[in-house]
C-alpha cells in the first residue's frame, strides 16, 4: 500500500497561516517605506498578531527581510534558469540568469542592499539567512552549469568561474556607488565585467 502523508494538523495550520499573514504585512510595509522606516511594531500590527509572536518566526527586521526576499530571490533565479537554457551563447546565457536576480534586486534599492548585507552579516544560525545562502548557492551551480557544457574538457574550472560572477554580482548590487545607476545601467556595467571572464 502507498504510503500517505497525513494533511497537516491545526496547529501546522495556524502557524503557517501567521506566517504567511506576517509576510504579507512585512513585504507590504518595506515596499511602501523602505525596511528602514518601518518597526516590528507596525509588522505585528498589520499582521494582527503580537510582538512576542512576531519574534517566534523572525527576530529582526533583517530576518523578516530575509523572509520576505528570499522567496522573490528563488522565483527570480527560476525564470533565469528557464531561460538560459534556450540561449546557446555562454555570456548571454549567464546573463539570463544575473538580469532578474538585479531586477529583484533594484524593485527598492535600498531594500536590496540592506537584503544583501543581511545574507553577508547576517547570524549563519538564522533559517531564512541559511536560506538565502542557498540561493546564492543555487544561482552558482547554474552558472557554473552554463559555463561547463560550452566548455572544451581539460579546460577552466567552472565553479571557481561562476563563485567570481557571483562575487561581481553581488558587489555591484551592493556597492554605494552603483546605487543611483538604473537597472539598464548597472546590467550592463556586470555584463562588461562578466565578459572578462567568459570567452564568447
Amino acid at each position: 500500500m502507498p504510503v500517505t502523508s497525513k494533511p497537516p494538523g491545526r496547529r501546522e495550520r495556524n502557524k503557517q497561516e501567521k506566517l504567511d499573514r506576517i509576510t504579507a504585512a512585512a513585504a507590504e510595509l518595506f515596499a511602501k517605506y523602505g525596511v528602514e522606516d518601518v518597526t516590528t511594531q507596525q509588522i505585528a500590527d498589520k499582521a494582527d498578531i503580537g510582538t512576542g509572536t512576531l519574534f517566534l518566526y523572525a527576530k529582526t527586521k533583517g530576518e523578516l527581510l530575509l523572509l520576505v526576499q528570499n522567496t522573490n530571490y528563488a522565483e527570480a533565479l527560476e525564470r533565469g534558469r528557464a531561460h538560459a537554457e534556450t540561449i546557446k551563447d555562454p555570456l548571454d546565457a549567464v546573463m539570463s540568469i544575473v538580469r532578474p536576480i538585479v531586477e529583484c534586486n533594484r524593485t527598492q534599492i535600498d531594500n536590496g542592499r540592506y537584503y544583501l548585507r543581511e545574507m553577508v552579516f547576517g547570524d549563519p544560525t538564522e533559517p531564512h539567512h541559511n536560506a538565502a545562502l542557498s540561493i546564492v548557492g543555487q544561482t552558482e551551480e547554474a552558472v557554473a552549469a552554463i559555463l561547463d557544457r560550452e566548455r572544451p574538457p581539460g579546460t577552466g574550472d567552472p565553479a571557481t568561474t561562476a563563485r567570481i560572477v557571483s562575487a561581481i554580482m553581488f558587489v555591484s548590487m551592493a556597492a554605494s556607488g552603483n546605487a543611483g545607476l538604473d537597472l539598464e545601467a548597472l546590467v550592463q556595467n556586470i555584463r562588461k565585467q562578466i565578459s572578462l571572464l567568459i570567452r564568447r
